[in-house]
């Protein structure tokens, strides 16, 4: 298979993989239904600030640590977890009522970007996916670490555009997903979203 065929292979593999309905799809249209594009921009970039930590993880060698130690599998997989039910459980006891209302409220506004990044870096089975998944499309005897960065950067790109569609398709709908009451729905369905998430990593098993 020559270099074209392997990374068009790639490609259409990582599409599938991206617009399967996951954590990173309801984390970039809630932030985008509720807060606005900019901060499910930066959500949006934080969860391709994930994906490059793991790939360079699987580069230089991490990645093979995780899949093969089940004591470091496990820890960052009850982190991740505890992560994902903390914001779930927050979104669901205290749900906004309008853009900004955090702010309005006293309470810090939400980093969307650590928020997203974080939500990658605490999940072990995107290391794990990593660490299966890209040696099979890496031509023997060709540079590992070169070829890993090249994949991950297209499997950045593609989740990148498909935030930008999620984003794009929140705004004709922008004046109805403000309302105080549709704000709220969106956080705690967002938030039981994310507590599922969550019981879902920490009951798994590789």
């Amino acid at each position: 298979m020559s270099i074209a065929d392997t990374l068009l292979a790639f490609a259409l593999a990582a599409t599938l993989l991206t617009i399967t309905p996951g954590l990173d799809t309801a984390l970039v249209l809630r932030t985008a239904a509720v807060e606005g594009k900019h901060q499910a921009l930066r959500a949006a970039l934080g969860i391709s600030a994930g994906c490059l930590l793991w790939g360079a993880a699987v580069a230089f060698g991490l990645g093979a640590l995780i899949a093969v130690s089940e004591l470091a599998y496990t820890v960052l997989k009850y982190c991740g977890a505890a992560y994902l039910a903390w914001l779930g459980l927050n979104m669901v006891m205290r749900p906004r009522t309008s853009m900004g209302a955090s702010a309005a409220n006293g309470r810090p506004v939400a980093n969307w970007f650590v928020k997203g990044m974080l939500g990658n870096l605490l999940n072990p089975k995107i290391g794990i996916f990593y660490v299966s998944f890209l040696p099979q499309f890496i031509p023997q005897g060709d540079a590992m670490i070169a070829w890993t960065f090249a994949l991950v950067g297209i499997h950045v790109a593609i989740g990148f555009a498909w935030s930008l569609a999620l984003i794009a398709a929140t705004r004709p709908l922008a004046g109805v997903l403000r309302k105080a009451k549709v704000v709220q729905w969106m956080d705690r369905t967002t938030g039981m979203i994310f507590v599922l998430f969550a019981a879902r990593l920490a009951l798994s098993k590789r």
